[in-house]
């Protein structure tokens, strides 16, 4: 099951167009959406794959949930699938977070790059697909090989609390020595515009 829960503006046609290749590729699969907040939109979307040779059905429309019960079914995926050119934020944390492989293109905005700084944060950059064409490749290589997922979700779920996207702790201590040597330097007073802070490594 592929499944995609990011919010209506994030979908293209292009995109959408990778995800029917994608169904058509994998017979037997589904796509799993965030059941979007007028009919017309869920509608459109039947309609965009049905132009293409694909069942409508095959579209699956989730219900708003709150974050708990989501995050728990959200573990029946087997493949998320990023957007572009505005990708997961919140949403593709919560995928990662319940042990789903997400496929990301990154692009060259800070929106267009946030999937690929999630998953590069739990450790999977081979993830993260150069273009469109590789982006469907990589997909599909990793529908047919349930083994390969296992292996990814395996990964996820193991290090879900010590990887540095889930890491709270060392987040906050982070962001403490941060805010710390940015004082300092303001402190030190002189123009530093254009100078980049550099903290210590931290033994």
């Amino acid at each position: 099951m592929f499944c995609s829960f990011n919010q209506t503006f994030k979908f293209n046609a292009d995109m959408f167009a990778i995800w029917c290749r994608l169904l058509l590729a994998i017979p037997q699969s589904v796509l799993w959406l965030l059941k979007p907040p007028i009919d017309e939109a869920a509608e459109n979307w039947r309609r965009f794959v049905a132009a293409r040779g694909i069942d409508s059905t095959r579209l699956v429309f989730a219900e708003r949930l709150p974050q708990t019960e989501h995050l728990a079914r959200l573990q029946w995926a087997d493949l998320a699938l990023d957007t572009f050119p505005c990708g997961s934020h919140t949403t593709g944390s919560d995928a990662l977070w319940a042990g789903v492989p997400m496929v990301t293109r990154p692009g060259t905005l800070f929106a267009s790059r946030v999937g690929a700084s999630r998953v590069h944060a739990v450790g999977l950059e081979e993830l993260v697909a150069a273009d469109d064409e590789v982006y469907f490749q990589l997909a599909l290589s990793l529908a047919r090989d349930p083994a390969r997922l296992g292996c990814m979700r395996s990964r996820l779920i193991s290090q879900r609390l010590s990887c540095p996207l889930f890491d709270t702790r060392q987040f906050t201590r982070d962001l403490e020595r941060l805010y710390g040597a940015m004082w300092l330097r303001e402190a030190s007073g002189g123009d530093h515009r254009g100078e980049p802070l550099v903290l210590e490594a931290q033994g």
